[in-house]
């Protein structure tokens, strides 16, 4: 039995980059046809984003992923192909009615998430909206007053935009005066610097724990999974599986913290924009 029986991929940065057309918003067809091969192997790869499951069910499509994937930054556990939802952490609706209406009367950019569909306030439209559509491949629908509106909802992720760190650092403030219990953490997209995309979940809600749960809904121990990000934030759960990997374009933080692993274990890749991600599955190839 091969070594390695399952993979968890992060999204952006690992195989979608910021080449429109070549990588964006779709991994290029050279990385598609490698996921296919691997999961016609009986490979599952599980896809590991802060994302909604509908903005990466092409790649989940026409690689023929018919597995779990974790979505909404570990709120949402689907299979999409069999619509088929293993968990859905939900906000509770007045935790985030408050948190909506700080957020848009200190102007700031804010979207919420269902597992379906995602919301924002019509008088907010702007350039972001039209970078977030190109993303995540979805129009938002438009709400005259999103907080009060919210209440209707199951709402799985709350999405605070910073314009660049500095913003990054008031949106953290005012999460933290608000006191909500839940969790608050952040990702970026190559298609979209210097924004900074909040990611608000339940409490105890994270990449890490899904993986957990694809650990768990696969039955593959996570010592036999290769995890592969780009962003030191990825450490979280690259860290619990027997295998990893950093891209060449991820953070130098976590290309240190990847070759913790044992010899053999780990790979630090090529550039996402080069389809660096192929390199790493040849490096594993006899695992595979």
């Amino acid at each position: 039995m091969k070594d390695i029986r399952g993979i968890i991929l992060d999204v952006d940065g690992v195989i979608i980059g910021e080449k429109i057309g070549f990588n964006s918003p779709n991994p290029h067809i050279d990385v598609i046809n490698k996921l296919k091969e691997i999961r016609n192997k009986g490979i599952p790869i599980s896809l590991c984003t802060a994302k909604p499951h509908f903005s990466i069910g092409n790649i989940i499509k026409e690689a023929g992923l018919n597995n779990y994937h974790i979505a909404d930054g570990g709120s949402v556990i689907i299979n999409p192909i069999n619509n088929e939802i293993v968990k859905k952490h939900i906000i509770n609706k007045k935790i985030a009615k408050e948190i909506l209406k700080i957020y848009i009367d200190n102007n700031v950019y804010t979207e919420f998430y269902t597992v379906d569909n995602y919301f924002i306030q019509k008088d907010q439209e702007s350039k972001i909206t039209k970078q977030h559509i190109h993303i995540l491949q979805n129009n938002p629908l438009m709400l005259d007053n999103i907080a009060e509106e919210s209440m209707k909802y199951e709402i799985t992720k709350i999405m605070p935009i910073a314009f660049d760190e500095q913003d990054q650092i008031r949106v953290e403030k005012l999460f933290k005066e608000m006191n909500t219990g839940l969790t608050l953490s952040w990702g970026i997209h190559p298609v979209a610097n210097p924004l900074k995309f909040g990611i608000i979940t339940s409490a105890g809600i994270s990449k890490k724990q899904g993986a957990i749960e694809i650990s768990n809904n696969i039955n593959v121990p996570l010592e036999n999974i290769l995890a592969v990000g780009d962003s030191t934030s990825d450490w979280q759960f690259i860290d619990l599986c027997g295998y990893g990997a950093a891209m060449g374009n991820g953070s130098e933080k976590l290309k240190e913290l990847v070759k913790t692993k044992e010899k053999n274990r780990f790979c630090i890749g090529g550039d996402v924009d080069k389809n660096g991600i192929l390199q790493i599955f040849d490096y594993f190839k006899e695992q595979l």
